[in-house]
């Protein structure tokens, strides 16, 4: 199915199914631990053996040579593979350093050897047996350093964010020497860990040449490739299968080294090998979101009209990694008619910086909203009047070119009545309860909406009951609920007559999980394959295809009716098909939009940080179930929270890694961190963005909140700190005195 102009009326306008607080179709099996997740996969295979992977102790150099004849003599140990003799990989597409390192070095943790064992425990008691030999050498490891002389470099996330090296519109430094009102200040945010439940794990298994791996991975037709490629296999020769995830974040997006290695070690010991990441390695050793150093400039005239806006940011990476695209929301947020975005790449040997939720809009919002904030208060003007004097229905890059559906103003409006703002004091630290200092806090939330082909395979048997397959995955988003959503109410039947199948390669591939863009894109092509399906019942039928019906499990065309089974007999109907894109989204501009609002108390003696209540008023298009989406949101929130006051994978400038490396060190927001958070979503549609009318809100929760918590802290004391995580060390001493 094509989709190259505006939705009109359809089947899932009906909202008898979708739109409705669904609870999760796969929650029962989630809350009972017999959801089938990558490394339990004991249904599949039998006698699988354990591989351990071994990662380097240095984070630049070159590895001398490895003794490995301990590890081989060691009880259980079936084979050792290393760097030095096992087989070559390549690298796949969207991987930067390579997944089996050696003999050259190129990150601290990279893996470079695996022991494969009857046992978890014996594979990791031989693998610590294994004595490398190294010779280190000097590394860049300080962005700050590196960034003096970072040259610029244009990228994209490949997720909606990006930009040129140097983009201009007008004369931004012309409009700013002569701006009545300026902010000019550097904002940074830390390289941050993806931190999800569930580890990278594999198992891998051989059938001939033919390879099959049970992962844990988010976009299975991408990882095929990579694997493939990775390999020297044919594609076609590999299959994934990944129908439950544990969080992943980004993380998950692209192939990692336990399911390269577990391939490997399947093949080494000719029997299925399963490959879990340990947690202390899985954070130097995977992706991991980039630090930033990001200065805003902003310009404005006496009444608040922006007249110039810049916003530079660098970055780093190894060589050939991607940027973190943090200026993009910049390009499209607020009008004025002068403006300057940049991006720098520093070269760093740090492991590798990639995709983690909402790349760039996520840190780059934690930057540009607390400069708005800032200019807002030089204005004497209200944070929120102040956006909503600078909103725009066009593109402020292409004047005339719309936005497909844009009401920032309303999150804005809706949340400062909910929240209470009129109630918070505009001059900073006046506002005690006890020995708590407490403020608010406000920030517009941006994040830009993708679309994707889609596809998915519908049948129907006799008894009625509608199955999806597709290569989507849920990694705890709930997928499998809207999908199961979307065919009940294409196709007339109840939820309980719908089955889905996801994760596996073996099935149409869709959108995968990330970019914000799943939900939507992959449901719409559920819908364009449910419509192709009741095409094909009322061909087969001889109904009238403009007056035919699907309702309560039955076709039905004026006084002619039949249930679906008989209408497709015994051996059922299967049909395939996809949603393809047209250029919609080239000529209006997809976002969506939020207004976030958080109080917080910060204690008068200990500067310790509480906070006491978060809001989200979301603006994303049809909300499919808003149940999930809920759920989706204050997650995101929760993430947003950590970014703000504590989240921090700590460099060793020495030696070129995170120490952090662990979850007892690597602080992430726990129950007791996070308040009653509300969620409101606008009623609205958009019907440029797919036929399903939704656009994506899952990554939309993150992108704003860091700040919103930022200007609150701010509000409570008067203290502004601009370099992330909001730690008591970079306030404790600047506090209102106790009285």
């Amino acid at each position: 199915m094509k989709f190259d102009t505006p939705a009109g009326t359809n089947p899932i306008d009906q909202m008898k199914v979708v739109g409705k607080p669904v609870d999760r179709i796969d929650g029962k099996l989630k809350t009972t631990g017999t959801a089938p997740y990558a490394y339990e996969r004991h249904d599949v295979v039998k006698n699988a053996a354990y591989g351990y992977i071994v990662g380097s102790a240095i984070a630049k150099g070159r590895i001398n040579s490895m003794n490995v004849v301990d590890a081989k003599s060691a009880p259980g140990v079936l084979a050792v593979i290393t760097a030095l003799d096992g087989p070559k990989l390549g690298k796949g597409n969207s991987n930067t350093a390579n997944l089996f390192g050696g003999p050259d070095v190129e990150h601290y943790h990279q893996a470079i050897a695996l022991v494969v064992a009857e046992t978890f425990e014996q594979a990791r008691a031989a693998a610590h047996l294994i004595r490398v030999d190294y010779t280190r050498t000097d590394g860049k490891y300080d962005l700050a350093v590196q960034a003096k002389s970072a040259p610029l470099k244009g990228d994209g996330s490949d997720e909606g964010s990006g930009a040129p090296p140097v983009h201009r519109v007008g004369d931004f430094e012309a409009a700013f020497a002569a701006a009545p009102v300026q902010i000019d200040q550097t904002y940074t945010t830390p390289d941050e860990t993806h931190a999800m439940m569930e580890p990278h794990a594999t198992i891998a298994r051989w059938d001939g040449d033919k390879l099959t791996l049970w992962t844990s991975n988010q976009m299975i037709d991408w990882s095929r490739r990579d694997v493939a490629k990775i390999l020297g296999i044919p594609k076609d020769n590999v299959r994934l299968v990944s129908p439950y995830i544990g969080g992943g974040f980004g993380g998950k997006l692209f192939v990692r080294a336990d399911a390269a290695l577990a391939a490997v070690g399947a093949k080494a010991v000719g029997r299925p090998v399963k490959v879990t990441l340990q947690r202390a390695l899985i954070m130097n050793n995977t992706t991991h979101r980039p630090a930033t150093i990001q200065r805003v400039r902003i310009g404005t005239d006496r009444s608040g009209k922006i007249t110039a806006i810049a916003h530079e940011s660098t970055s780093g990476n190894l060589p050939n990694g991607d940027l973190e695209t943090a200026v993009s929301q910049t390009r499209l947020l607020y009008a004025g008619a002068n403006r300057l975005v940049s991006m720098r790449l520093a070269l760093l040997d740090l492991p590798e910086g990639n995709a983690m939720r909402a790349p760039g809009e996520a840190p780059g919002m934690m930057a540009l909203e607390v400069a708005m904030d800032e200019a807002a208060e030089k204005l004497g003007m209200d944070p929120i009047e102040f956006r909503v004097r600078n909103d725009t229905q066009e593109d402020p890059e292409k004047p005339g070119r719309r936005f497909s559906h844009r009401n920032l103003t309303e999150c804005l409006r809706r949340g400062a009545d909910m929240f209470g703002w009129d109630k918070r004091m505009a001059k900073p630290g006046q506002r005690r309860d006890g020995r708590w200092l407490v403020g608010m806090g406000m920030a517009a939330g941006f994040r830009n909406n993708i679309v994707t082909k889609s596809a998915a395979r519908v049948s129907i048997d006799a008894k009625g009951v509608v199955t999806v397959r597709t290569d989507m995955t849920d990694i705890g988003t709930g997928s499998y609920t809207i999908i199961a959503q979307t065919a009940a109410e294409v196709m007339g039947v109840p939820l309980e007559q719908v089955v889905v199948l996801l994760g596996d390669s073996d099935f149409p591939v869709a959108a995968g999980s990330g970019g914000q863009w799943g939900a939507n894109n992959s449901t719409a092509g559920v819908y364009a394959a449910c419509m192709k399906l009741r095409a094909a019942i009322v061909q087969k039928l001889g109904y009238d295809q403009a007056r035919a019906e699907f309702t309560n499990g039955t076709v039905r065309a004026g006084n002619r009716s039949v249930s679906l089974g008989e209408a497709v007999g015994q051996a059922g109907l299967t049909v395939e098909d996809g949603i393809e894109y047209g250029d919609l989204d080239k000529q209006y501009q997809q976002s969506t939009f939020a207004g976030h609002f958080v109080e917080a108390g910060v204690d008068a003696a200990t500067g310790e940080v509480r906070l006491r209540r978060m809001l989200a008023v979301c603006s994303a298009g049809r909300i499919l179930n808003p149940k999930s989406a809920r759920s989706q949101v204050i997650g995101a929130m929760t993430m947003g929270a950590g970014a703000a006051l504590m989240e921090e994978a700590v460099v060793d400038k020495r030696f070129g890694f995170f120490v952090n490396h662990d979850l007892a060190s690597y602080e992430v927001p726990v129950h007791a961190d996070i308040p009653h958070q509300d969620v409101i979503f606008l009623d609205e549609t958009d019907d440029k963005s797919s036929p399903m009318k939704a656009k994506g809100v899952g990554e939309l929760g993150i992108c704003g909140v860091g700040a919103a918590i930022a200007n609150a802290i701010y509000n409570a004391t008067g203290v502004r700190v601009r370099e992330y995580p909001i730690t008591l060390d970079k306030y404790l001493d600047r506090l209102p005195q106790v009285v």
